[in-house]
């Protein structure tokens, strides 16, 4: 996995060069096919847009005096893309990486790529404005393999403190299984998490370390098993122990070359996909993290491409707005365009019901009532 290294004397470069983070704008887009995020879709409605927020999203003409109105000429509007575990952190190519993210019309990302310092600068770069890109949330990581239970703890409690709510960058071992140790940190971990409001995460690639991180209280899981198939039996199993109704995600490593432990060149691409579909049907809710640094708009033709083996596309609506909106904990602002939530929409030239590749057709994408990418 490619890494990005933090290079803070970049923020003095770009200070005087780029121009501040534009006022959230208010906004009336009309004229719109209407993808809710609920499994609602309006075929010609408006929706209302004030400070940042939804004002109302329904059918016919916006009822909007003196805001910008935007016609959309039937293109469709849906929830602005979100990546629940995506490989970025702060570096010097990173204007170019968050273009290029909220181009494919990404406006939520979680990153879990790299050490937590070069998240939060990553982050503060964008809500500064000395880059556009997606709402940026911090990850951290421990190192789960190397460390001891008291260590663990207080690496989560210094995390914690600098503001960190997701620490996922680690892995369990996945043949023949996670070691004694690791389950001891990893049950330090989770523990100590409890008390200082931090969500652990856990790539857990084959069924033996799904089920030793379910085990251990891991209730947000990055990936599928895509080593090894995964029983209908032990999916209920799963979704049981968690009972939290929140998503666990599919995974992206680079095919062939990745596939653990040479596991068959085809034979990894199966697993995780029939996996994913033993989850939804136990109950598990679903969502999406391509766990890469691949380029964006190309990056989520392959995840679209993938997901489409065994899912609808309105299951996949659902499994990249809502479903995914829960597991960043954000459900009450993303994921669904509902009056009161965040303005955060992509306007696509085409119909995602008809097919994912009418979802890479991104013409306009808002995040907070901001207009941060115009393809028209």
């Amino acid at each position: 996995m490619r890494k990005r290294l933090a290079l803070s004397f970049l923020v003095l470069l770009w200070t005087a060069a780029l121009p501040r983070y534009l006022a959230a704008q208010d906004l009336a887009i009309t004229n719109a096919r209407i993808i809710v995020g609920t499994g609602t879709v309006i075929d010609r409605g408006s929706i209302v847009i004030r400070g940042g927020k939804l004002v109302s999203v329904g059918a016919g003409a916006a009822n909007a005096n003196g805001v910008q109105t935007i016609d959309m000429h039937g293109m469709t509007a849906m929830p602005g893309f979100i990546d629940g575990h995506r490989h970025v952190n702060t570096g010097p190519n990173e204007k170019q990486q968050m273009q290029d993210l909220i181009d494919a019309g990404y406006t939520t990302v979680l990153s879990g790529g790299g050490p937590a310092e070069g998240n939060i600068t990553l982050r503060d770069h964008i809500e500064k404005g000395l880059i556009k890109g997606p709402r940026i949330i911090p990850s951290g990581r421990i190192d789960i393999a190397n460390s001891t239970p008291a260590k663990a703890r207080a690496d989560v409690r210094q995390q914690a403190a600098m503001g960190i709510k997701f620490i996922g960058e680690m892995a369990l071992t996945p043949k023949p299984g996670p070691t004694a140790k690791e389950i001891e940190n990893l049950r330090a971990m989770v523990d100590e998490s409890k008390k200082v409001g931090v969500w652990i995460q856990i790539h857990a690639v084959s069924p033996q370390a799904m089920m030793a991180a379910v085990d251990a209280g891991v209730v947000k899981l990055v990936h599928t098993p895509h080593f090894g198939w995964f029983a209908e039996e032990d999916a209920k199993r799963v979704a049981a122990a968690a009972n939290d109704n929140k998503p666990r995600f599919r995974d992206g490593k680079e095919w062939p070359e990745a596939i653990i432990d040479g596991e068959g060149r085809g034979r990894e691409a199966g697993y995780k996909a029939v996996n994913a579909r033993t989850f939804w049907d136990a109950g598990i809710v679903f969502g999406y993290g391509t766990d890469t640094n691949y380029l964006a708009k190309a990056g989520l033709g392959h995840e679209l491409k993938s997901l489409n083996l065994m899912f609808s596309m309105q299951d996949i609506i659902k499994l990249m707005g809502p479903n995914t909106a829960s597991y960043i904990e954000m459900s009450d602002q993303l994921g669904t365009l509902e009056a009161g939530k965040l303005a955060d929409i992509v306007i696509l030239d085409g119909n995602p019901l008809e097919g994912y590749w009418n979802m890479l057709k991104t013409k306009l994408t808002i995040k907070g009532g901001v207009i941060v990418s115009d393809q028209r």
